[in-house]
């Protein structure tokens, strides 16, 4: 039944498809000229029809017996580890069902790679561009789709010069505006002024097709923002508010399901209002279920919010409760597929949005910071890091994990390819007694692990053995909240994983962020290496798995900012406060716990959270000392340690070029005026 359903909606598409004939032609040259270029780079705007387009591409690929493989950016965390396991799943199969997924592509006859949605891979781009594309069999054709054309790394590397086509996708020409508005029933003559105020826009015309079913006219818009415009439109005109339910339903989670709309709507089913939305031209289908075109979603989303606040949050409760019930009856497999649909429910959480990346176009730090494997050339950079941030015996275990886990490695790069920080992250069932003899947090993780329960079947646990920015080290940068996200995204996605761990050289200030995250201090694996004491701290997945991990950073969103009853802050907390709230500045979400959540500085504005209303406050306050001339030098020593931190306390106070003792003397002046500034705006916000 699934298969023919399947045949159903690819012979749909091929039926809806129009216009692109010259990208079909170039195409076909491709597939058949094995001396073309072997990269196709589709891009274009949100909405022109890139998807569409790789769908042809695709049946195109299989008339000539071409083996397609599809991977959607969409539905990927924005990590190798992540890609790697999506191609195991669609290749792997045979005899060979154990082997590497990368290794395994490069022996794929007659494949053609199509990965859709690539602005949500943006952190993965050098990878895709060094690691997997050069992987594949010489005779293999792969089709990269997204909203940017190809990066600087792209264009300017004299190979890929040569064996990449790039394919940038405009708006409709009239004559093939009007065949597709024909194909969806639009009436000729009223056919010129819908190209004329969508402007051949492939979504915008979906949308005016879809809003003349409704109520028989269409309307030009009269705002610049066309696609907005014609939807809010569209959704005034739809048969009845369970119909609108279920549009706003579909916007909210990944992939819709007829139970999903049934439990989301709190009835007992849902199949007319199912098969409504897959009859609508915005609404796409795909393997997960029923999805809106990003731009759709985007605008449903945002409307459904500020419209019905608490009916937008009851839905979302009613999807979490499904998602939970679902997790508890799946298997391995489905039960990734559920966290990601639970973290894309939240997407939207100002807890929970840093650690997930925005599961969509782009990922935090994804313009200028990427994460890739380390190489060859990369291994003497790192240890020679270590070995100025934590001495010759660290570098020695770098040396030696080196050999035995270089698979552990994850590199950060700056926008011009440069390692900027790296981790190595190790798997604890694959260490034997000469790796614990050898490194004491190896033997201290082991023993808790053993001392917890040990691993049994095809569990793993992993600890986090190096980390660090190549300036900063462990001090708060934004490199070292890049490492932490891709950690955070790593563990939603691996399968039967028991405990993390992770190391740290100053474990007492990292306290309250790791118990943000649910991390706890593991006093007996402290251990000393090359007269540097380091701590633990771990997390186990088994106590609180990853949905219910996702689970309790979303409530947080939920947390009233001030118990009631509890009293205003005296002075001396407040100074406390700030000075607390200034060291979690840097942090991802580091306000999220402040004291200062309770006073005025975090009444929000223009829908801000009251977080982000602290942040501005704080902000706003050191921007006042800059304007005054006797507070300027201590504005620069409280800019370069916490608004725009130079890294360490010694790097600020070399780029201010004062001796430690004057810049520290600058730092607590600083501290001390902006604290006076802020008492006095909580002050006003009380009479």
């Amino acid at each position: 039944m699934a298969q023919r359903l399947a045949d159903r909606l690819a012979t749909a598409r091929r039926r809806g498809f129009v216009g692109r004939q010259d990208e079909l032609a170039r195409f076909r040259s491709s597939l058949e000229n094995e001396d073309a270029p072997r990269v196709v780079f589709v891009h274009g705007p949100g909405g022109v029809g890139k998807t569409a387009l790789l769908h042809q591409f695709g049946w195109l690929g299989e008339r000539q017996g071409r083996r397609c493989v599809w991977l959607d950016g969409r539905e990927l965390a924005p990590v190798a580890s992540a890609v790697v396991a999506a191609l195991g799943a669609q290749i792997r199969g045979g005899p060979d069902e154990d082997e590497d997924p990368l290794t395994a592509i490069g022996e794929v006859p007659d494949l053609l790679l199509l990965i859709d949605t690539l602005e949500a891979l943006a952190p993965l781009d050098r990878w895709l561009r060094e690691e997997l594309i050069p992987r594949l069999p010489d005779d293999a054709l792969a089709v990269l789709s997204g909203r940017e054309r190809p990066s600087l790394g792209w264009r300017a590397d004299p190979g890929w010069r040569e064996l990449l086509e790039t394919m940038p996708l405009d708006n409709l020409g009239p004559a093939d505006g009007r065949r597709m508005l024909a194909a969806r029933g639009f009436p000729d003559a009223d056919s010129d002024t819908a190209l004329a105020f969508t402007r051949g826009h492939p979504l915008a015309l979906a949308l005016v097709a879809d809003a003349r079913v409704q109520r028989r006219s269409t309307v030009a818009p009269t705002t610049p923002d066309v696609i907005a415009a014609l939807l809010r439109s569209f959704v005034d005109t739809v048969p009845s508010p369970d119909h609108r339910a279920a549009l706003e339903a579909c916007a909210q989670v990944f992939g819709l399901t007829e139970p999903l709309l049934a439990a989301m709507l709190d009835r007992s089913s849902a199949a007319p209002l199912f098969e409504w939305l897959r009859g609508l031209s915005i609404i796409e289908y795909g393997p997960r279920g029923l999805y809106p075109h990003d731009l759709v979603r985007e605008v449903l989303a945002a409307e459904a919010r500020w419209r019905n606040p608490d009916g937008h949050a009851a839905v979302q409760r009613r999807a979490a409760a499904y998602y939970r019930a679902q997790f508890q009856r799946a298997g391995g497999a489905a039960q990734q597929d559920l966290l990601l649909d639970f973290a894309y429910l939240h997407r939207d959480s100002s807890v929970l949005k840093p650690f997930l990346g925005k599961m969509g176009p782009g990922g935090t730090d994804a313009d200028t910071l990427q994460a890739t494997t380390a190489t060859e050339k990369d291994r003497p950079i790192l240890r020679s890091w270590v070995l100025a941030h934590e001495g010759p015996a660290s570098a020695d275990l770098f040396d030696h994990w080196t050999a035995r886990q270089p698979q552990g490695f994850l590199v950060v790069r700056d926008e011009e390819g440069a390692p900027v920080g790296f981790s190595l992250q190790l798997a604890i069932e694959e260490m034997d007694d000469g790796d614990r003899r050898a490194d004491p947090l190896a033997a201290e993780a082991t023993a808790h692990l053993n001392r917890s329960g040990g691993l049994s079947g095809p569990e793993t646990a992993r600890l986090v053995r190096f980390w660090m920015d190549r300036d900063a080290y462990q001090d708060i940068s934004r490199v070292q909240t890049f490492i932490t996200l891709q950690f955070s995204r790593a563990y939603l996605s691996i399968p039967f994983l028991a405990w993390t761990f992770l190391t740290f050289r100053d474990p007492d200030f990292w306290a309250d962020g790791c118990g943000h995250l649910d991390y706890h201090r593991i006093p007996s694996a402290d251990v000393e290496v090359g007269g540097h004491r380091y701590g633990v701290y771990g997390h186990d997945w088994r106590s609180v798995p990853p949905l219910a991990w996702l689970s309790r950073m979303a409530d947080r969103e939920a947390r009233p900012p001030s118990p009631p009853g509890q009293p205003p802050l005296e002075r001396p907390e407040f100074a406390e406060a700030v000075r607390t709230a200034l060291r979690d500045l840097g942090r991802a979400d580091g306000l999220r716990d402040s004291a200062l959540l309770r006073t005025g500085l975090a009444n929000p504005a223009n829908g801000t959270d009251r977080p982000a209303a602290l942040r501005d406050a704080i902000h706003e306050g050191a921007a006042l000392l800059e304007t005054s001339p006797r507070d300027r030098r201590a504005f620069r020593a409280l800019h370069h340690t916490y608004l725009r931190p130079a890294g360490t306390q010694q790097l600020a106070a070399e780029l201010l070029g004062l001796p430690m003792t004057t810049y520290r003397r600058h730092l607590a002046a600083g501290i001390e005026r902006l604290t006076d500034i802020l008492w006095q705006k909580e002050l006003d916000t009380r009479h």
